[in-house]
């Protein structure tokens, strides 16, 4: 099979793509880097021409309310490209609990994002992850200083980058099942727990201080983002990981 992977140089799309190859697929990274701007729709048509499926794991370059002007543009574009192109299948990579936090502008403009793609005219899969471990730094970066890290005790099911594209990329070798379907790592911390795991692991000296405000996640209600009975529990653990 032939697949496009937009976003295929990023954190999990270069990933996808190694997976679709490692599989025996023709894996072809979309991107700006390869003259395809998804956002102006640029060189995007010509470079689904003959593909069998289209991965979609870009993400908007800020979480603030302009991510929904992000999602509603670039999905646009590529439901018209793959439409023209006679692309068969569309699989959008998504967040679990996308739809249950209404407060964070970021999840609003993603739940945008999966309708788009499910009232559009190409077969669809969504595969909802969780949050990435290779992200739990940055979210500590937003309430952080030389001496504390302030995180609230939201409950997160963190799970690996590679963990979250092998999901993806079996997802675009099968057929469209048009629906949802949530793939999350085997543990569940509070937020603020997390934090003092991945400190203690680095022999970084800072002290993480519970604070139920700080941060994107002080929005999120309880349990909204952890995954639910039917999920797909990843291999790969957390603690493992920081070790390695």
């Amino acid at each position: 099979m032939k697949i496009a992977v937009l976003g295929g140089t990023g954190l999990i799309g270069s990933r996808v793509v190694k997976c679709l190859e490692a599989a025996g697929h023709e894996a072809v990274a979309l991107s700006k880097s390869t003259g395809v701007d998804l956002l102006t729709g640029e060189g995007l048509a010509p470079a689904l021409e003959g593909a069998d499926a289209v991965v979609d794991v870009t993400n908007s370059p800020t979480f603030d309310e302009a991510s929904s002007a992000f999602f509603r543009t670039t999905t646009e574009h590529l439901l018209a490209a793959a439409r023209e192109q006679g692309v068969g299948h569309v699989v959008l990579l998504s967040v679990v609990g996308v739809d249950q936090v209404p407060g964070l502008d970021y999840y609003r403009a993603k739940v945008l994002q999966e309708d788009m793609v499910k009232a559009g005219p190409v077969p669809y899969s969504i595969i909802r992850a969780t949050q990435f471990f290779e992200f739990v730094d940055d979210i500590m970066s937003w309430s952080a200083d030389e001496e504390t890290v302030r995180l609230p005790r939201t409950r997160v099911q963190p799970i690996a980058a590679a963990d979250v594209a092998q999901a993806v990329a079996e997802a675009a070798v099968g057929r469209p099942f048009r629906a949802t379907d949530d793939i999350a790592g085997a543990d569940v911390f509070p937020l603020d727990e997390l934090g003092r795991v991945t400190l203690a692991a680095r022999g970084d000296r800072r002290t993480v201080t519970t604070d139920d405000t700080a941060g994107m996640f002080a929005a999120v209600p309880e349990d909204a983002i952890i995954a639910g009975p039917d999920v797909r529990i990843a291999p790969t653990r957390y603690r493992d990981w920081l070790a390695g």
